[in-house]
């Protein structure tokens, strides 16, 4: 298991991290009434808000993607770019990064607003459709605002990573953190998923996918959650530093 980047601060870190947490808290209740949800946690949504986020999961450039592997990315709003135009999702400046430095991969952004594990688990068939050398899943935020099973969200996870890697595909897992308004206990189960899964089917770890951006205005829409363009730029270059030996890896296998 290889985990991103080292601490030079465990403080300074666990306190941003908190800080991020407690204002997330205070929009909560808020983002639930924007998401709905069904028992098991999938999303209900309109039919409007699903073609939009089918339209956003195709692939761009359809002779690209059958001459170079692809780095799909399994994840929700904040991963597919709600609130931002497609460039400028992280996932997207991903991409640009990739060509400025020379890899021949396409990025293939996979998000649905409002998804969870256990959505991402059940569309992973057609997610997993083509030269996938990188699943990169950023899944579970909507899980932990929701108050949903923890063991249940680690299952959906396990599943999706087991899918991976049966077809030999490189997995970076990312992790989130739970509100702290649903209680220390669960907060901690949660965040423990993440690197027990890591260690479990070795796979790479980003320990908080918003990590320097939860909880910052600066960085965020109106809504508290989103990241703006700051934001997306912000979370791309860390997902970057994890994603690119990772390429390096997979171009020497």
């Amino acid at each position: 298991m290889y985990i991103q980047g080292d601490v030079n601060s465990a403080q300074n870190t666990a306190f941003r991290r908190r800080t991020g947490l407690e204002f997330l808290a205070l929009v909560f209740i808020a983002s639930l009434a924007c998401n709905s949800s069904a028992p098991d946690g999938s999303q209900r949504s309109s039919s409007n808000d699903r073609t939009m986020d089918i339209e956003r999961t195709v692939p761009f450039d359809n002779n690209y993607q059958d001459t170079c592997p692809l780095i799909v990315f399994l994840g929700d709003s904040v991963t597919f770019g709600l609130g931002l135009p497609p460039h400028e999702a992280y996932p997207s400046i991903i991409q640009e990064l990739i060509d400025a430095e020379g890899y021949r991969y396409k990025v293939h952004n996979a998000s649905v607003s409002g998804d969870t594990t256990a959505g991402g688990l059940r569309r992973l068939s057609w997610v997993l459709d083509g030269d996938i050398h990188v699943l990169v899943i950023a899944l579970g935020a909507n899980d932990g605002l929701r108050g949903l099973s923890i063991a249940q969200m680690q299952e959906n996870l396990s599943g999706i990573i087991e899918e991976a890697k049966s077809k030999d595909i490189l997995v970076l897992l990312t992790g989130m953190e739970a509100p702290p308004n649903l209680g220390s206990l669960y907060a901690n189960d949660f965040r423990v998923v993440f690197r027990d899964l890591a260690d479990e089917y070795d796979v790479t770890l980003l320990p908080f996918l918003l990590e320097g951006v939860a909880g910052n205005v600066e960085l965020n829409q109106a809504d508290g959650i989103h990241p703006n363009t700051k934001g997306a730029q912000m979370i791309a270059e860390m997902v970057w530093l994890t994603l690119k030996p990772m390429l390096r890896m997979d171009s020497a296998r």
